[in-house]
């Protein structure tokens, strides 16, 4: 705690002297005295809009698109409220695995929301997910304080930023004012559980250079006995505009922290007391850096052209006493310790470049846009993993007994050229087709103590062409219509190519999942009303999954291989009201809800010493009906907001089992849930402004997901009623 009060005292202690240079640099620019001007309007907390059809090299005609503008959000940031920061998109699936947003844990129309991984997670366009085909969660946790806005494109976009089905999730980070030298901004929350985070950040612009640089510390107890979480971040930014056509940008970002974990629960614990822990020595900490450097030239009026490198670099480091729930861990009787702990340390090495081409020419009349590129891969997971660690009960990765149990390098080399021409037939309607080849391979090599090494999966080969074709009809400026169809692929990462014990096997021809998102809809508004609303079609192909399966002398073994396939449709509505009630007050309404159906079609998978046909059956943790609904009402500089977040029930396994096992509570029926959140906000000045949230207003005890793997099998209850404070001041 006393770092954080330093933190915070040296902080405070800089304070004159950064007034004073800002203050200085404001005396030498010369004042003129202008004509007072009044505007009367307001700004929509969380105000949504849609990408545009080009935005820089990308196009997005004919696609699903989102943009979520956070200064001015009700949302706890802080703790990154999964429900609350993505309200006004409908369909998003929130998996609540702390209350602490050490992550974001998302997925859209019936796919896994562990990490996000089944999204290509951007920050201002560079990617951050740890390892797309070993590891594709993205461990990188940026502070939601240094992002301006959200940008989200289903699958349909997939040609031009990868192949993933769940689209794009773009973080666009806050910039320093151009108009200054030096700007400050700092932002502390308060809360429930101890928590104190503390964001600060500088940026400005200094002639064809410009910065920008934050850091933020945060440490919390959690709502469960044995929670904890330290966590910080830091960023820069550095650019140079050599011409008004050609630009540099160079970043450096980190992100790191260390979560003391509770443990699963069983069924009867939870409903005994949800807030207490089965694990006393269990944490996670994942620590990651992503340093990038861009170019952007505009060759000309039509033609742009960017170039990127990035990395994602950094440790996924974890220490647990790696059990069922039903077991304790209690002390040894005959050693008088506790049992040693599971160490597994992942090392990242991943490499990308892109370069990317937007061209704008002629058809006629009409102005058509052809936009291409290329994506080249190099990355390099080292898992490490099964190692034997301490007795202890601190964060401790070292071993007492060396080696590891698996020690595997996956390492993937992947290149994909994509292209994609939207031709403007009429002022009012477009056409994009497109098409991406990917083309890689990857090798895994290294030891498995408890298997044969030549029955390790050696080289895996990716090769996809993939094509999408969209269309946007607009007759008017306040309305239009949007569909299309485009493929994707998921290809096998880590765990589903890793045997987990000796009697485990890998199908040889086991295949890359497969699939398409197909969608249509409409969005518009008129006079006081906005809406979008979307049909889709989800297909996904070769899922993987394990089989039961015997040999040549009636041994049995589980035989990892593609169980078969799912199909997910439904609907996704979102509906705004917005009023002016007077000169200084507005009210906003809306919802957001989703409806889904996501059912294995075509599907075998292990019950016992069997295999059962679950064509029929639903998709993990794809609920039928996901429902957010809120109303803001401003008025002058003080604003409060109500949102009403519902949840139906869902299953943990493809089984669909209803009755989970009295022991382990590791499968069996997610109750629906309903939570009602409350905020406030006051702006004092257009540098000052304070907000306060009630989360969980009336103190529901709930889980969202029964996790079948990390962090552990059976139910982790989500956050019971906690409040935060938040005071943000910009000098």
């Amino acid at each position: 705690m006393k770092k954080y009060i330093w933190f915070i005292g040296l902080q405070w202690a800089c304070f004159p002297a950064v007034f004073a240079q800002v203050k200085n640099a404001k005396d030498s620019i010369p004042v003129a005295l202008l004509d007072s001007v009044v505007v009367n309007a307001y700004v929509s907390s969380a105000q949504k809009a849609y990408l545009p059809d080009v935005q820089g090299t990308y196009l997005y005609t004919g696609k699903k698109t989102e943009k979520l503008n956070l200064l001015h959000t009700d949302a706890d940031m802080t703790n990154k409220v999964g429900r609350q920061v993505f309200a006004k998109i409908p369909g998003v699936f929130v998996y609540d695995m702390d209350g602490a947003g050490n992550q974001i844990n998302i997925a859209l129309r019936g796919l896994d929301p562990h990490r996000g991984w089944e999204f290509n997670i951007r920050k201002d366009g560079i990617i951050t997910n740890s390892d797309m085909y070993g590891y594709p969660a993205s461990h990188f946790n940026m502070p939601l304080e240094s992002i301006e806005r959200i940008e989200l494109v289903r699958g349909t976009g997939s040609l031009q930023y990868g192949a993933q089905f769940g689209g794009m999730l773009n973080y666009i980070s806050k910039t320093g004012d151009s108009a200054r030298t030096i700007g400050v901004e700092t932002i502390t929350t308060v809360g429930s559980y101890g928590l104190l985070n503390q964001y600060v950040a500088a940026g400005g612009r200094a002639g064809k250079f410009s910065y920008y640089g934050y850091i933020n510390r945060k440490t919390r107890n959690g709502y469960r006995t044995n929670e904890h979480t330290d966590a910080g971040a830091e960023s820069m930014v550095l650019s140079y505009q050599a011409s008004p056509r050609f630009s540099l940008r160079a970043e450096w970002s980190r992100s790191g922290y260390v979560y003391h974990m509770s443990g699963a629960l069983t069924d009867k614990q939870f409903q005994t007391d949800p807030r207490q822990a089965t694990r006393t020595r269990n944490y996670f900490n994942p620590n990651i850096h992503v340093p990038s450097l861009t170019a952007d030239w505009q060759l000309n009026r039509q033609t742009q052209l960017k170039w990127s490198l990035s990395a994602v670099l950094g440790k996924r480091n974890s220490v647990l006493f790696d059990k069922p729930t039903n077991i304790q861990d209690t002390l040894n009787l005959s050693t008088l310790q506790y049992n040693n702990r599971q160490v597994d340390i992942d090392r990242f090495n991943s490499y990308t470049t892109e370069l990317r081409l937007m061209h704008q020419y002629r058809t006629g009349k009409q102005t058509s846009i052809l936009v291409a590129g290329v994506q080249y891969m190099h990355n390099d997971l080292h898992r490490t993993q099964l190692g034997v660690g301490s007795t202890g009960n601190d964060f401790d990765l070292k071993l007492v007994t060396p080696g590891w149990g698996r020690d595997l390098h996956f390492k993937t080399k992947n290149i994909a050229l994509f292209a994609e021409n939207k031709w403007q037939l009429t002022s009012e309607l477009a056409v994009t087709m497109g098409a991406r080849i990917e083309s890689g391979h990857t090798d895994l090599s290294g030891i498995i103590n408890y298997y044969p090494d030549h029955q390790i999966p050696v080289s895996i080969h990716h090769q996809f062409p993939l094509y999408a074709v969209t269309a946007a009809y607009k007759p008017s400026e306040n309305l239009q219509f949007y569909g299309g169809l485009s493929q994707a692929y998921r290809p096998m990462i880590f765990k589903d190519l890793v045997p987990a014990s000796l009697y485990d096997k890998v199908d040889p021809n086991i295949r890359d999942a497969s699939g398409y998102n197909a969608e249509m809809g409409v969005r518009g508004n008129w006079r006081f009303l906005k809406w979008d609303i979307t049909a889709f079609l989800l297909r996904d192909k070769n899922r993987f999954g394990t089989l039961a399966q015997t040999d040549n002398t009636g041994t049995l073994y589980l035989y990892r291989t593609n169980i078969g396939n799912s199909t997910s449709k439904g609907a996704e509505i979102f509906i705004q009201g917005n009023w002016l009630l007077g000169r200084r007050t507005n009210l906003t309404v809306f919802t957001s809800t989703s409806w889904l159906d996501a059912r294995y079609t075509e599907a075998m998978v292990k019950q016992g010493n069997a295999n059962v046909n679950i064509a029929g059956n639903k998709v993990e943790s794809a609920p039928a009906l996901t429902s957010r609904n809120g109303a803001t009402l401003h008025y002058r500089k003080f604003s409060i907001a109500l949102l009403y977040s519902y949840t139906a029930a869902t299953y943990a396994d493809a089984l669909n089992t209803t009755e989970p096992p009295v022991a382990t509570g590791a499968v069996g029926l997610v109750p629906a849930y309903a939570i009602w959140d409350l905020s406030a906000g006051f702006r004092f000045s257009g540098s000052l402004g304070l907000k306060m949230t009630i989360n969980n207003l009336t103190n529901l005890s709930y889980f969202t997901k029964r996790p079948m793997f990390y962090p552990g099998p059976g139910i982790w209850p989500s956050e019971g009623r906690n409040m935060t404070a938040t005071l943000s001041i910009r000098i």
